[in-house]
């Protein structure tokens, strides 16, 4: 017999619970407590807690532009290696840390207390300043020092595109020096900044800066890196003149070093100021205070190491004795004509008197004693 399935009415399905408002898990809503961790997992894993969000950086915009700004300024600034750490070598590197450079300091005399005190690192090993890898290797030594302190630093530790700048009073000299000593890899830029710690202690607005790019790379960033240097002085103010080496020290002979001769040579005269100084010689005093706080290490190399320097000497030496001539050659025909001279119809001059009382040659002059017997 066939069988029909039987029928059963589906039941109408309820709806679906409205959802909760939002709620704070607790210990006892979590559902995570359906699965409880042993008592031997870490105390730290355990919620303990009610969730919150607490960072609110997460939600602030991204600065885009501060960064940018950051990375630019980062980018602007350079590891400068100062070698010689002297006096002229601290002047320049309170500028440059001022600016917000990185200085590196090294010089055979210890200067660590003067470099911590500018904000720079000192390094007494020249092995260890060279591996840190400076940008820029910046030579303040003395004229006379200059090719055995070159000679000394282990190339080898630099980067092989590493920028070599001097600042020296000569420049053809540490011009030839740089491009006979160093590898074809380094960029050379020879500077002069015409000034000292003395002229510049009150800035250096309107000072000349004197530089010629002697070797830069092929790559734009080196060149950049130039730029970036030289900028410390255009920050400063200073009149930057682009000139080469052959120029400058033609230029120099006749004003730098004839400055310090004429400086050294009134020193050595023992100038005092007086109650009645005029402008002219206020002006010779402060010539000789400027000159005299060189060392004669720095003017022997103006005269040493500038071809011209020589020819400045005998131009000077020939000046003052045409002047020194030319000054008696006046006296004697002063001093003649008071001697010999007599106003028409007037008394004649004492010294006219004497001349003319003289005996004539070959007679024996008359014995005052015998005379009064």
């Amino acid at each position: 017999m066939l069988k029909l399935p039987s029928f059963h009415p589906q039941k109408p399905q309820s709806a679906p619970p409205p959802p909760k408002p939002h709620q704070t898990l607790t210990p006892k809503s979590n559902p995570l407590n359906q699965f409880p961790i042993p008592s031997t997992a870490p105390s730290r894993l355990r919620l303990r807690r009610p969730l919150r969000i607490r960072a609110i950086d997460a939600a602030q915009p991204f600065d885009y532009e501060a960064l940018m700004s950051l990375r630019h300024e980062t980018s602007s600034k350079l590891k400068i290696a100062v070698v010689g750490f002297g006096n002229f070598g601290q002047f320049l590197a309170r500028t440059i840390v001022r600016q917000g450079h990185t200085v590196l300091a090294h010089s055979r005399s210890d200067h660590s207390a003067a470099a911590a005190s500018l904000g720079a690192a000192f390094y007494a090993d020249p092995n260890d300043l060279c591996e840190a890898h400076p940008d820029v290797i910046l030579l303040c030594t003395s004229i006379l020092s200059t090719k055995s302190v070159l000679r000394s630093l282990p190339l080898q530790r630099l980067r092989r595109n590493t920028l070599f700048v001097d600042v020296l009073s000569v420049k053809e000299f540490p011009k030839d020096l740089f491009l006979n000593t160093l590898p074809r890899e380094f960029d050379i830029l020879c500077t002069h900044p015409m000034f000292g710690p003395e002229s510049g202690k009150n800035g250096w607005a309107d000072l000349p800066f004197v530089y010629e790019k002697v070797r830069v790379g092929g790559n734009p960033s080196r060149a950049e890196r130039i730029e970036k240097f030289l900028e410390i002085f255009r920050k400063e103010g200073c009149r930057m003149v682009e000139m080469s080496c052959a120029e400058h020290d033609k230029h120099a002979a006749e004003t730098q070093f004839i400055t310090h001769t004429v400086g050294r040579i009134l020193g050595r005269l023992g100038l005092q100021s007086t109650p009645i100084n005029t402008r002219g010689y206020e002006t010779l005093l402060d010539l000789v205070e400027n000159t005299a706080g060189d060392s004669f290490d720095l003017y022997y190399g103006l005269f040493m190491y500038n071809k011209n320097s020589t020819d400045q000497v005998d131009r000077l030496d020939e000046a003052f004795g045409s002047l020194r001539r030319e000054l008696f050659g006046k006296l004697h025909v002063k001093a003649r004509e008071h001697i010999f001279e007599s106003a028409d119809g007037g008394e004649e001059g004492s010294e006219v008197a004497y001349l003319r009382a003289l005996p004539e040659n070959g007679v024996a002059a008359e014995d005052p004693s015998m005379k009064s017997s």
